[in-house]
C-alpha cells in the first residue's frame, strides 16, 4: 500500500486507516482483521481479549488526572461493506483498498472505501496508542459483523465491559450528535421451480445501471432509484403488450445497500424496443434529477436458456411490483427523520430458484413488525417462502444524557455553534448493546462520510479534524 495519506493532518488517525485498509475484512470474513487488532493490542503491552464470538476488548488505565473519571468504552465495527463497480478489476479477499486524494475528500479507487468505520477504528486505534492524551480508562470494543446481522454486538457477553458511558464512533455527519437509531429486520422470500423451454424465438439482455445506490438506512429517503424495482417496472410493462418468458434477472447484492445494477434474459415472440424506448423514456424523466447517470439498455442475444413457467412469472412480476421499496412512514416524533423503510436489495431469478432478499428498518419496534408482515403476506401471494431473521432491536433516544450535555457544551466551545442532537435511520450497534448493558450512557458521532456502502464512498478529510478534536475534548472532559 501506498501512503497516499501521510501528509495529512493528524496523523494518528490516517495511518491506521491505511494499516487497516490494507486489511479485506468483509463482513463475516474478519479473521485477519481481529488478529491484526488482538496483535496492535498485545504490541502496545495492553490487556487485550477476544472473546468467543471475535469482537476484541482492550483496555487503557487512565492518564494521571483521570482516574477518577467514568471508565469509557470507545466503540466501532472492524467490518466493512465490499462493493464495487463492475468494470472496476478488483478482489476483496486480497487486496487492499486504493485510496486516492481529491480536494477535501478521500476516496477509493471504483470501490468502497471503508471510512464505515474504519475511521472510527482508526480514532480508537490512535487513542490507544498515545503518550499525551489526556482520558479516563479505556475499554476499546471493536465488534465484527455489524454491516450484515451485528452479530458481533448480539454476541457479546453482558458482564464483560465494565465502562459506565459508551462513545459509538459510528455516524456519518460531523454536525450530529446522535441519540438514537432504527432496528432493523431481514426478510427473505424463496420459491423453487421447474425451468421450461421456451416457445419464443428472440432473445434479450436488459441491463440497468449507473445508478448512484448508497446506504439504504441513511439514504433511502432521497427517493434514489432501486434497480431491481425498476427493471421489474420494465418487465411488468413489456408483458402487458407482449408475450415474454423470463429466463433470469440477476439484481442487487448486499442488504444493506440501495441496488445498483440488475441484469434480466428474456424470451419473446415480438418486436418489443418500441415498447421498451417508452417505458425507458418515462423512467429517465422520472429520475433525471436524482440519477442523471441512470443507464438502461438492450441487447439481442444468440439464446436465453430455460425459462420460468408463465403462472410463476406471473406471479412474480406482480409480487415484485407490489413490494414496498423506500420510505413507509415519517417519524412522528422527530423532523424530518425515516421512521420505518425497506429495501428490496437482491432479486435472483433461475436454475430453478428464486430468491428475494429485503431489510426493513423502523425506529418504532412495532412498525418494523408491521411492515415486515406486510412484505411476507406479499410474497407469500406467490407461495414462497419466507423468513423473518436477524432481528436487531433500535436505540431509544434519552434527551437527558449526561454524556449528551457534555458533548454539546464541548461542541459550542470548540466550535462557536450548536450541534444538531438527532436520531438516525441506520441501524448503530447501540440498541443491542443497550439491552446487555442498559446502565450504559451512550451516544454517537463521526466524520462526514458520503455515500456509503457503495463505490462513490468517500470522506471528508476537515471532517476527520472536526471529529478527532471532539473526540480528545470529550475524553479530556467527560
Amino acid at each position: 500500500m501506498s501512503s497516499v495519506l501521510s501528509n495529512l493532518e493528524h496523523q494518528e488517525i490516517w495511518k491506521n486507516f491505511e494499516a487497516i485498509n490494507a486489511v479485506p475484512r468483509a463482513s463475516k470474513k474478519e479473521e485477519r482483521i481481529i488478529a491484526f487488532m488482538a496483535d496492535f493490542g498485545k504490541r502496545l503491552g495492553l490487556e487485550t481479549i477476544q472473546d468467543a464470538t471475535g469482537n476484541v476488548i482492550i483496555r487503557k488505565p487512565a492518564t494521571p488526572g483521570r482516574e477518577s473519571a467514568p471508565v469509557v468504552v470507545l466503540q466501532s465495527h472492524l467490518d466493512m461493506v465490499h462493493q464495487k463497480n463492475n468494470d472496476t478489476v478488483f478482489d476483496f479477499d486480497t487486496q487492499g483498498i486504493r485510496m486516492y486524494i481529491d480536494g477535501d475528500w478521500v476516496r477509493a479507487e471504483g470501490t468502497t472505501l471503508g471510512a464505515d468505520n474504519g475511521l472510527g477504528v482508526a480514532a480508537i486505534m490512535g487513542i490507544l496508542e498515545s503518550t499525551d492524551i489526556p482520558h479516563p480508562a479505556l475499554e476499546a470494543l471493536f465488534t465484527i459483523d455489524e454491516e450484515t446481522g451485528m452479530t458481533g454486538a448480539k454476541g457479546l457477553e453482558s458482564g464483560l465491559l465494565k465502562g459506565t458511558v459508551l462513545l459509538n464512533l459510528d455516524t456519518e455527519d460531523d454536525h450530529h450528535l446522535d441519540i438514537g437509531c432504527a432496528g432493523g429486520i431481514d426478510v427473505t422470500a424463496e420459491l423453487t421451480y421447474t425451468p421450461e423451454d421456451t416457445i419464443y424465438g428472440t432473445y434479450y439482455t436488459i441491463t440497468v445501471k449507473g445508478l448512484k445506490g448508497g446506504h439504504s438506512g441513511m439514504e433511502i429517503h432521497k427517493g434514489l432509484g432501486n434497480a431491481n424495482k425498476l427493471m421489474n417496472r420494465i418487465l411488468y410493462t413489456l408483458g402487458e403488450r407482449y408475450h415474454i418468458a423470463v429466463a433470469g434477472i440477476d439484481g442487487g447484492g448486499l442488504r444493506n445497500a440501495i441496488p445498483r445494477e440488475s441484469t434480466a434474459v428474456i424470451a419473446t415472440d415480438a418486436s418489443i424496443r418500441e415498447a421498451f424506448e417508452q417505458v425507458v423514456k418515462d423512467i429517465r424523466a422520472e429520475f433525471r434529477t436524482t440519477e442523471p447517470d441512470l443507464v438502461i439498455e438492450i441487447a439481442q442475444v444468440a439464446s436465453a436458456g430455460k425459462v420460468l413457467p408463465r403462472q410463476v412469472q406471473e406471479r412474480l412480476l406482480r409480487v415484485l411490483y407490489a413490494a414496498h421499496n423506500g420510505v413507509y412512514k415519517m417519524s412522528s416524533d422527530f423532523d424530518d427523520l425515516v421512521e420505518t423503510s425497506n429495501n428490496v436489495a437482491r432479486v435472483q431469478v433461475g436454475d430453478g430458484l428464486i430468491r428475494i432478499l429485503c431489510l426493513t428498518r423502523s425506529s418504532v419496534e412495532s412498525s418494523k413488525q408491521d411492515l415486515a408482515r406486510q412484505l411476507k403476506a406479499t410474497f407469500e401471494l406467490m407461495d414462497a417462502t419466507v423468513t423473518l431473521s436477524g432481528d436487531y432491536p433500535g436505540w431509544s433516544p434519552n434527551a437527558d444524557s449526561p454524556v449528551l450535555k457534555t458533548m454539546v457544551s464541548g461542541y459550542e466551545t470548540l466550535f462557536g455553534d450548536k450541534p444538531d442532537v438527532v436520531a438516525c435511520h441506520a441501524g448503530l450497534e447501540c440498541g443491542i448493546l443497550a439491552a446487555s448493558y442498559p446502565g450504559l450512557d451512550m451516544i454517537s458521532f463521526g466524520p462526514t462520510i458520503l455515500g456509503a456502502h457503495s463505490p462513490d464512498e468517500r470522506v471528508s478529510i476537515s471532517s476527520v479534524n472536526k471529529f478527532w478534536k471532539l473526540l480528545l475534548h470529550t475524553l479530556a472532559t467527560i
